[in-house]
């Protein structure tokens, strides 16, 4: 029988696919530990290359996969999962990840629920700034920032202290709308470094029950 090796492959990706339709929901990573959990607990769990971190399916938005079949392929670095989908399988509130069609030049299919309800605006935002990021030909101010770091170091620095001033001088409203701008900025530097907000979450988290002297000084050692 075909296992995986997990010393010589210790992230493979893994396929999950409609078990009535046989329509490709979705592809993620697995290392051993969410290979394990998916068999232990009958619902698909992934390792996020992204978060550095293990996750369930539908932790956050309850869209779980209950897993109906999983199965290995020849070479054992490959897993193809027969699942059943609660809700949607992507992040943008659509069934399938594969939407884009390359040959016809278009999108092809609508989402069936609003992503931001499901994740939540930052995490909706973020996926919005990585989609400009990998376009090609598209213009916006996100992608004008992605392509121009001195422009987006700038403008992080100029929301930085505009919120800093709104703060100490300004309305409720102006701190609001300061905030909201310092954390979009923010968001697309994290996008330009490919690094998801989900690991400033796990940092923030860490730091619960930790002074912020000894925080402090932890950085020092």
């Amino acid at each position: 029988m075909i296992t995986v090796d997990w010393n010589k492959n210790p992230i493979i990706p893994a396929i999950a696919q409609d078990s009535e339709t046989n329509e490709v929901l979705m592809l993620a990573y697995m290392n051993e530990e969410a290979y394990n959990l998916t068999l232990q607990t009958g619902y698909a769990h992934y390792f996020s290359r992204s978060r550095q971190r293990l996750w369930k399916k539908g932790e956050t938005s309850g869209h779980t996969q209950k897993v109906v079949d999983l199965l290995i392929d020849c070479d054992g670095d490959t897993v193809l999962m027969k699942i059943e989908q609660n809700g949607v399988a992507c992040h943008t509130g659509r069934k399938s990840c594969f939407f884009t069609s390359v040959t016809q030049n278009k999108t092809v299919s609508k989402p069936q629920k609003d992503a931001s309800e499901i994740y939540g605006a930052v995490d909706t935002l973020y996926h919005t700034i990585l989609e400009r990021k990998n376009s090609s030909g598209a213009k916006s101010w996100t992608k004008k920032l992605l392509d121009d770091k001195e422009l987006l170091l700038s403008k992080i620095k100029e929301e930085a202290d505009e919120l800093a001033v709104a703060i100490d001088e300004e309305s409720d409203e102006q701190v609001i709308y300061e905030a909201a701008d310092l954390l979009y900025h923010s968001l697309v530097g994290l996008g330009y470094r490919d690094i998801s907000p989900d690991r400033v979450k796990q940092e923030i988290a860490r730091r619960f029950g930790v002074s912020g002297i000894e925080e402090k000084e932890s950085r020092k050692k």
